[in-house]
């Protein structure tokens, strides 16, 4: 089907987390059992790899200026690496991914329906994450959505890592479609960036750790979440 003509876009490459799912509800739980596992009880590790990761034990969140936001998942693992007095973050990464697929996913807005939504509209669908493509394809699965998207990359599919612009150009080249024509919808700074820097429209969410005043000067708009995103686009199909 034919993109109609009013809509803002042809097509909506997404952000994982903090996008298509809540950042908080879904990581914060999370990394503390993760933390917890790679410390082996000894409660002074945990404070350690909570220090690199910028986590705050008390509150039981990540704090805004944590690596772990927006960075790729390496990244955390040469953190906890560090803490740990490691030498090897490739092992930890492997602990890492093999734990995050099986995260409980806490959806930023009901999936399915939504982006069945903006295909029925004529929209096509990506994901680009800083994670990696495997976890990717996993959470997608989990929850059903897999079939929706299109194109689905990570930090290591070969086209590089967000605020970099490449990854995100690369989902247009696979469409065949020019950047001006794609909207990159996401939470953070860095997909804001990369964005822009690729020429493409950006919307910015508020399901991840970032405030609106963080993304204003970067996003063409702020929504609450992606169900906003929709009558935005002016994707009126029901």
């Amino acid at each position: 089907m034919s993109p109609m003509p009013r809509l803002r876009a042809e097509a909506v490459l997404f952000d994982k987390d903090g996008t298509l799912f809540d950042f908080a509800r879904t990581w914060s739980a999370w990394a503390q059992g993760v933390m917890q596992q790679l410390a082996g009880g000894d409660a002074a590790l945990v404070e350690a790899m909570a220090r690199e990761l910028r986590f705050d034990l008390g509150s039981g969140g990540f704090l805004k200026d944590s690596p772990v936001i927006a960075g790729t998942s390496r990244e955390a693992a040469q953190c906890l690496a560090r803490a740990l007095g490691r030498r090897d973050p490739e092992a930890i990464e492997g602990v890492l991914s093999e734990a995050a697929a099986r995260a409980p996913l806490a959806e930023a807005v009901p999936l399915a329906p939504l982006l069945d939504r903006l295909r029925g509209a004529g929209l096509r669908l990506g994901v680009m994450t800083n994670d990696n493509e495997a976890v990717a394809h996993a959470h997608l699965a989990q929850v059903r959505v897999g079939d929706r998207f299109e194109f689905v990359a990570g930090f290591d599919s070969g086209h590089g890592a967000k605020p970099s612009p490449a990854p995100l150009l690369a989902f247009a080249a696979a469409l065949g479609m020019p950047p001006a024509k794609v909207v990159m919808v996401g939470d953070s700074t860095h997909d804001l960036q990369a964005g822009r820097a690729a020429g493409m429209k950006t919307v910015g969410v508020l399901t991840g750790p970032a405030e609106a005043e963080e993304l204003r000067h970067l996003a063409d708009v702020i929504l609450p979440d992606i169900g906003h995103l929709p009558d935005w686009l002016g994707a009126v199909v029901a």
